[in-house]
């Protein structure tokens, strides 16, 4: 059995390959977030955060032989455990990274990490999206407060999403819902409803809709503060399905 470690847009058509190559597959998330998994079979799916511990359990328990890493392309933390779970498991491990969506060539002003992004968006003095999720929002509020431009955040429709925005102070007024991709006018649609002058984003790739958030952030004349992604493994890395899938088949034998 290969663990595939999901999330994102990709994972459900990364299952249905690998399990259409010959293997059966455990799609782990860390939340309930909806998959279009459907009833592939040779696909089964479990839920909730693992550490390296909790990895290394379920390695044991389902009899993993390989682990396949199909997270947020800023998903660092998770990545690492995987790693070092497979390692000390002894078995495979491949992850597959998005391409990047936004280059260094253009008008996007690029941050090292949260504090520098929400100084960097902050010191335009416009209204501010911030669409990096519900985590790391409090060097954004800090700077909002500081200067007195108003925050507004985008995140998913999740009760433990809300939960962060009302214990960060932000107003159940700023915050805006709804679950990505978005289409250039969804985003075009909340930067004129605010007065946005400047969107934070992560670079996640085409299959992440930062196409349409920079090409919709261009039409209403607003700046884009982007951070910019983690360092790259070193091996075991892939950017499409078809290459991890031959690779896959290259290094674990079939059931």
């Amino acid at each position: 059995m290969i663990l595939l470690l999901g999330g994102t847009a990709e994972t459900g058509a990364l299952a249905g390959a690998l399990a259409a190559a010959g293997y059966s597959i455990l799609v782990s998330t860390a939340t309930e977030i909806p998959l279009e998994l459907g009833d592939m079979a040779g696909v089964t799916r479990r839920s909730g955060p693992l550490d390296e511990q909790g990895m290394a359990r379920v390695i044991m328990e389902y009899g993993i032989r390989a682990v396949v890493d199909c997270t947020h392309p800023y998903a660092e933390r998770a990545r690492a455990t995987a790693r070092a779970a497979a390692a000390a498991a002894g078995i495979p491990y491949f992850t597959l990274i998005r391409p990047a969506g936004i280059s260094d060539d253009g008008d996007v002003v690029f941050a090292d990490d949260h504090r520098e992004a929400a100084e960097k968006a902050f010191s335009f003095g416009r209204p501010v999206l911030l669409t990096t999720g519900s985590r790391n929002l409090a060097p954004y509020v800090q700077a909002s407060r500081e200067t007195d431009v108003a925050l507004v955040v985008r995140v998913l429709p999740e009760d433990a999403s809300l939960k962060a925005c009302a214990e960060a102070g932000i107003l159940p007024r700023n915050v805006v819902t709804g679950r990505g991709p978005f289409s250039v006018e969804e985003n075009r649609r909340v930067i004129r409803e605010f007065g946005i002058g400047v969107l934070v984003t992560k670079d996640g790739g085409e299959a992440g809709g930062v196409r349409e958030k920079v090409e919709a952030a261009g039409a209403e004349g607003c700046r884009i503060v982007a951070l910019r992604r983690p360092l790259r493994p070193a091996h075991g890395v892939f950017e499409g399905p078809s290459e991890l899938v031959e690779a896959v088949k290259a290094k674990v034998p079939r059931e």
